[in-house]
C-alpha cells in the first residue's frame, strides 16, 4: 500500500452536481480495490497556467489516498475516458513523506549532538568594561582642592 495524490482539473462549464459522482466513482473504485480515501479536497474554479482545450479555467479537485499501484491504473483510465476531464496528474507522495521524515530525524541526531549554548552574565559598564559608543563619559572623583599657604595675598 501506498499514498497517492490524484488531482484533476474538469472543465469549467460542468456543473458542480456533475463533479460530485465522478469524485464519488472514483471513491468507490479506490474502496473496492482495498484502498482508503484519506482526504478529498474541492479548490473549485480556478485559472490555468495556460489554455487547455480552448479553456483559460477550470475546476480543480485533489483526492489523497492510500492503495496499490493497479488501482491507480483503474483510475487513471477512468479519468482519461471522461469527456469532463481536461487534465489530470497522480503523484506518489509516500517516498516525499519519507525523506521529510528522515530529514527531520538527522536534524535532530544533529541538535542533540550539539552541545547547550553557554549563557554569559552581562558586563556592568564601569566595572573594567569599554563604554559603549556614544553613551556619556562616567563622571570622574573630584580631586581634592590644594590647600592655600597662609599669609599670602591673592592677586
Amino acid at each position: 500500500m501506498r499514498i497517492y495524490e490524484e488531482l484533476f482539473i474538469v472543465r469549467p462549464d460542468v456543473a458542480e452536481t456533475e463533479v460530485d459522482p465522478l469524485v464519488e466513482q472514483l471513491t468507490q473504485v479506490i474502496t473496492r480495490s482495498g484502498g482508503t480515501v484519506d482526504k478529498t479536497d474541492k479548490w473549485g474554479v480556478r485559472k490555468l497556467a495556460y489554455r487547455v482545450m480552448k479553456y483559460n479555467e477550470g475546476y480543480y479537485t485533489l483526492i489523497q489516498f492510500t492503495s496499490g499501484p493497479d488501482t491507480v491504473k483503474e483510475v487513471e483510465r477512468r479519468l482519461r475516458v471522461s469527456d469532463a476531464v481536461m487534465k489530470f496528474i497522480t503523484v506518489r507522495i509516500d517516498e516525499r513523506l519519507k525523506k521529510i521524515a528522515k530529514r527531520k530525524k538527522a536534524r535532530e541526531k544533529r541538535a542533540a549532538r550539539r552541545p547547550a549554548p553557554v549563557a554569559h552574565a552581562p558586563a556592568v559598564p564601569g566595572e573594567g568594561a569599554a563604554p559603549m559608543p556614544g553613551a556619556p563619559a562616567p563622571a570622574m572623583p573630584a580631586a581634592p582642592a590644594a590647600p592655600v599657604p597662609a599669609g599670602k595675598d591673592e592677586a
